[in-house]
């Protein structure tokens, strides 16, 4: 199972694609606050759909908590556009977290620059500057799988 990570989540219909995104993968769902919208909200439940209640949801009051309740060191990837290093170059394993920021400022600056050889980007070309968040989580959750899939067929 691995660990999708959104740090300071704005769009409550991409959290919900997201959190169906994960029922449907194995996946585990950690929302840190705070967040641009209540998680009750009608449209995070209806991207999610009737998937919300079998949701692995936590949700952390803030980055420090998390990181003082989850050990974060080689297991963890940090999405952003500010590496050249692609998604499939990680050596993704069970258990990891990946990390992604808000739709509208990313991952903050410390955090990457704390985990810089663990940063992450899906390539694009010059003409895009970023891609949807809850089509990004997908990519890169999936590659995850793919890379351990003997392991999650069990």
């Amino acid at each position: 199972m691995f660990n999708l990570v959104l740090i300071h989540p704005q769009i409550p219909n991409n959290t919900g694609a997201i959190g169906r995104l994960c029922v449907n993968a194995g996946a585990s769902l950690h929302l840190i606050k705070p967040i641009g919208f209540d998680i009750d909200e009608k449209a995070v439940r209806r991207a999610g759909l009737d998937y919300w209640e079998k949701l692995d949801l936590y949700v952390w009051e803030s980055l420090d908590q998390f990181f003082e309740k989850n050990d974060i060191s080689t297991n963890a990837y940090f999405a952003t556009t500010k590496t050249q290093k692609p998604y499939f170059e990680a050596p993704f394993q069970e258990g990891d977290f990946i990390f992604f920021g808000s739709e509208t400022a990313g991952i903050p600056e410390d955090i990457l620059e704390k985990y810089k050889a663990q940063n992450i980007t899906i390539p694009m070309t010059k003409e895009g500057r970023s891609l949807n968040l809850a089509i990004s989580t997908g990519i890169v959750l999936y590659d995850a799988i793919r890379q351990n899939y003997l392991s999650f067929k069990k």
